[in-house]
């Protein structure tokens, strides 16, 4: 046990190394970055991640000791039954209606403990998507409608149904493709709550959470930086632009640049304040402007998981598996909203 915290503890002081050094390197060779601007787009966001994480840690361990895995796994377990997963799958789906960290979290920790296996993991995160829709939904909502009125109202119809799809192909795959490697969740779906006082949870949680914070900070904050350093390069908004004039050029019309580009080199809000002003104004009809915020949506929303969850994902599910977890997410998620957005063309 000593040996293996000695061993978490030489590698984080090797990230904290690389990562001082990255910090240097981008203030050294970017112009117009210093400290100041380093401490402001770097490092107070970072500060915030690794607290939004920490507390996503401590929620999911809070529910594992205190025994309510099996309680919110009943919540879906007819349909995580049907799909092969358990429930303690059906628990993190559950709980990432609150907290897409703490899920995750939770299915790290089942998945390091031997109690689901690595197919379980990944088609669980897959089908967290649906409760991550709605977690990022109430933020959303009362901005986009009052800019694009029934555009923006179809767009998340049209979304809503992508993610509903995402969960009912999960739910298939695993019906059809889990039975051999799916281990027996009959018991643990039958078994009682084990519950614990208040001393007992909060003993757990000072046990296991410092270790995993910094196991998962090893790799968040090096992986976090770069990131930043690549932005203040400006390698992002260089991708962004080759890629917004592509898609306008080749798929979408021309009157649609301003929407495309806006919604993705800009703020997300950008694009719909922009759509709303083309309807406005008679450029573009009401189906246009749903398929152009559906293909701004899959162009840009890559680049932007790539900045903001691959640090998260990479961290919390170590560096392979969440780079895993990441492009199968997206490309899941881009292929479903494409088929979507065909549908609506065809149909409409």
């Amino acid at each position: 046990m000593t040996s293996r915290k000695n061993h978490k503890i030489q590698h984080a002081g090797i990230a904290l190394a690389l990562s001082v050094l990255l910090l240097l390197v981008d203030m050294g060779l970017i112009d117009g970055v210093n400290a100041r601007m380093v401490g402001r787009r770097i490092i107070l966001p970072l500060v915030r991640l690794l607290v939004i994480i920490g507390v996503g840690l401590a929620v999911g361990q809070m529910i594992e000791a205190a025994g309510w895995t099996s309680r919110l796994g009943r919540l879906g377990a007819p349909l995580f039954r049907f799909a092969r997963l358990g429930s303690r799958c059906s628990a993190a789906f559950s709980t990432a209606f609150f907290s897409v960290t703490a899920a995750n979290a939770m299915l790290y920790d089942f998945w390091k403990e031997g109690k689901v296996t690595r197919h379980q993991l990944i088609l669980t995160n897959l089908a967290n998507q649906l409760p991550a829709f709605f977690l990022h939904l109430p933020t959303t909502i009362f901005i986009v409608l009052p800019l694009t009125g029934w555009a923006g109202g179809l767009y998340f119809l049209l979304t809503f149904l992508a993610a509903v799809l995402r969960l009912i192909l999960v739910m298939l795959w695993g019906h059809w493709r889990l039975e051999v490697d799916t281990f027996d969740t009959s018991a643990d779906d039958a078994a009682p709550p084990q519950a614990r006082s208040r001393q007992a949870v909060w003993s757990v949680i000072k046990q296991k959470l410092p270790s995993r914070l910094l196991a998962i900070a090893t790799f968040v904050v090096p992986i976090y930086i770069a990131v930043g350093i690549l932005n203040s390069a400006g390698m992002f908004n260089w991708v962004r632009q080759w890629l917004a004039h592509w898609v306008t050029a080749s798929i979408i019309p021309v009157e649609a640049l301003s929407l495309v580009v806006l919604s993705f080199v800009a703020e997300f809000t950008s694009g719909f304040a922009t759509a709303g002003a083309l309807l406005q104004q008679g450029v573009f009809s009401t189906k246009q402007a749903v398929l152009a915020l559906l293909i701004g949506n899959v162009v840009a929303f890559p680049i932007r998981a790539l900045r903001h969850q691959l640090p998260r994902l990479m961290g919390i599910f170590a560096p392979k598996l969440g780079l895993q977890i990441i492009f199968l997410g997206q490309g899941f998620r881009i292929a479903t909203l494409v088929a979507v957005a065909l549908v609506f063309y065809v149909v409409f």
